[in-house]
């Protein structure tokens, strides 16, 4: 299995160079923590590792102080996916478009154009139902993740004063 450090050295080319902050110094503790909870480290490794932490200046010399911890285990989530805005902008984009489409697709044909009501009544409909089903899949899959205890973390008490 892959370990923290690997994920952190991993997450983006070249990263292994940059220097690591505070967080990031924290985040590591908290796997060493956990894997001493859990015996994976004697003491002595666990003190020995903090000190590693702590005078760790980049990603890679992190990566290597927990580069045998498997991720798993730590409880660690794993860095978000930089490409994220971008899926969800042509998302937005296609929810825009596609009912367009539909509704050209849906218009009565015939002899003549049809007239201002009906083309306004057909891509009222189509927008309505396309947007009806987009939140019904939102509402049904925020259910399926709250099952399975998946729920994105609540900021801390006081963090917006």
């Amino acid at each position: 299995m892959a370990g923290l450090g690997d994920k952190m050295a991993a997450a983006t080319p070249g990263r292994g160079r940059l220097r690591a902050g505070y967080a990031d110094r924290e985040q590591v503790v908290g796997a060493l923590k956990v894997a001493y909870v859990e015996g994976r480290l004697t003491e002595d490794e666990f003190d020995a590792r903090l000190g590693q932490v702590y005078t760790s200046r980049t990603y890679a010399e992190l990566a290597e102080v927990t580069a045998d911890i498997p991720t798993g285990l730590t409880g660690i989530q794993p860095t978000r996916d930089p490409w994220r805005a971008t899926k969800l902008a042509w998302r937005a984009v296609w929810a825009i478009v596609l009912p367009a489409i539909v509704t050209l697709i849906a218009l009565p044909g015939g002899r003549g154009n049809p007239s201002m009501g009906v083309v306004i009544t057909t891509a009222v409909v189509t927008y309505l139902l396309f947007w009806l089903c987009g939140v019904s899949v939102m509402v049904f899959s925020r259910q399926v993740k709250r099952s399975r205890g998946e729920l994105p973390p609540r900021s801390a008490p006081g963090a917006g004063r």
